[in-house]
C-alpha cells in the first residue's frame, strides 16, 4: 500500500519510489513479487503515469526492480535487509520514539547520519 502525502516537500514520484524500496527491503514485497503497471498504480494514486514511471526507473536504477516486456515489473530477488538489521531498526526506533527522547523521523535520521559519518571517519 502506497500513501501520497500531498502536502509533503518529497515529490511524489520520490514518496512512491521510497515506499516501494522500503517495503522491499523490510521484506513486505518478497522477490519475485509483480508490481502493478504503471497505469495501473497512477490511476490508483491519481497521478500521472510519468510519476509513476519516474519511480519505477529510480527503483531500476538501484536494483530493487526488474522490468521484463514478458514478466512486467518484479521485485529483484535477493534485497531484503536481514533479519539482524531488521532487528536493530526496531530497536533503535523503540528507542528513540520513547517519551525520553521523543525524536521524530528527521531527527532521528539525522542521528543516524551523524554516527554513519563518524564511522566513516574513524
Amino acid at each position: 500500500m502506497i500513501r501520497l502525502d500531498p502536502r509533503s516537500a518529497v515529490a511524489p514520484f520520490d514518496q512512491i519510489r521510497g515506499q516501494i524500496a522500503d517495503q522491499i527491503r523490510s521484506g513486505s514485497l518478497p522477490g519475485g513479487q509483480r508490481l502493478p503497471a504503471i497505469r495501473q498504480l497512477a490511476a490508483d494514486l491519481r497521478v500521472a503515469p510519468g510519476t509513476v514511471a519516474k519511480a519505477y526507473a529510480a527503483l531500476e536504477q538501484e536494483d530493487l526492480i526488474e522490468t521484463s516486456r514478458t514478466r512486467g515489473t518484479r521485485v529483484a530477488h535477493g534485497r531484503t535487509h536481514s533479519a539482524a538489521v531488521q532487528a536493530a531498526a526496531r530497536s533503535y526506533v523503540a528507542a528513540v520514539t520513547a517519551p525520553a527522547h521523543g525524536l521524530d523521523l528527521e531527527q532521528a535520521l539525522g542521528a543516524v547520519r551523524a554516527a554513519w559519518g563518524g564511522e566513516q571517519l574513524g
